[in-house]
């Protein structure tokens, strides 16, 4: 049986905001696993524990550049410490110049980028000086350079927070526009079934057997029920299953709007800045008792 210490309740605390005792016990549960707790608790309290996924724990921005006929684009998320300094108009400027070569120059990855001649120097020279002058770590985090088969529309949202790339075939600008914002308020994993990663559909699959059984379902009904919940999740995880947010009828799914409008997907990008990465958490009190402690001993 594995160990559960504190600080995993609290991780799987942060993550869910289920209650402290119902952590542990998942936990204990799962023997530590924290994945397998993840989901325990999920049925057990349904998507209250799905915090996880859409919480934003770093800083920075999304830039995006398009050329002028929107036949080529390009969005990068550049990250930094605090919310001051993505504000901060050098870093902004830095992020709309590392876009611009991405589109320009297509590296084929972040080293090849952070080699890419900038500012009298490269990238990477550049960042370490701007590092230098603001006194704060910063770092290029992901990219992507898309050639469209249509055209191009682009959102961001937040001070830059949100960003989305979108390739639409057919339709006109405020289409594309009115899909983008779609895209940053409504988040999908995937534009349609096949993007979905089966890990995904799996887990949906066992929380929704689990949750039938508990519920007292009969046994011979639960592949059916779990069946019946994984096209409910698809729905609402892929771009051309979800309700279009500004239908009028509220019924109305993108899949619909496009074959009304004759116009098509062809793919889409999505970055929330911090997606994924958890950000340090400083006890303030503990720190200052830390430093106090320090200069008494050294006195």
């Amino acid at each position: 049986m594995a160990e559960i210490t504190a600080s995993m309740v609290k991780e799987l605390r942060e993550k869910t905001d289920a209650p402290m005792m119902e952590c542990k016990k998942a936990l204990t549960e799962a023997d530590g696993d924290m994945a397998r707790a993840e989901e325990l608790l999920r049925v057990k309290l349904g998507n209250k524990a799905t915090k996880a996924a859409a919480r934003v724990t770093a800083e920075g921005v999304v830039g995006i550049w398009l050329a002028d006929d929107a036949k080529l684009g390009a969005i990068v998320e550049v990250n930094c410490e605090t919310d001051f300094v993505a504000k901060n108009d050098d870093f902004l400027a830095f992020t709309r110049d590392v876009a611009a070569l991405i589109g320009r120059n297509n590296p084929a990855d972040v080293a090849a980028l952070s080699a890419l001649p900038l500012g009298g120097g490269s990238v990477e020279e550049t960042r370490k000086a701007l590092i230098g002058k603001i006194g704060e770590n910063m770092s290029v985090r992901r990219f992507e350079r898309v050639a469209a088969k249509g055209r191009l529309a682009s959102y961001v949202h937040g001070g830059s927070k949100i960003g989305v790339l979108i390739d639409l075939v057919g339709g006109d600008e405020q289409l594309g526009r009115d899909l983008a914002m779609h895209i940053a308020a409504s988040k999908p994993k995937a534009l349609d079934a096949s993007g979905v990663p089966a890990e995904l559909l799996d887990a949906e699959r066992r929380i929704a057997i689990e949750k039938a059984r508990e519920s007292g379902k009969p046994e011979a009904m639960l592949e059916k029920i779990a069946e019946g919940t994984v096209q409910k999740y698809l729905k609402e995880v892929t771009l051309l299953g979800q309700v279009f947010v500004k239908a009028e009828d509220g019924k109305q799914t993108i899949e619909q709007l496009l074959k009304a409008r004759g116009a098509s997907v062809a793919s889409f990008t999505l970055y929330v800045v911090g997606e994924g990465i958890e950000k340090k958490q400083t006890d303030f009190a503990a720190e200052v008792a830390a430093q106090a402690a320090a200069a008494a001993a050294g006195r």
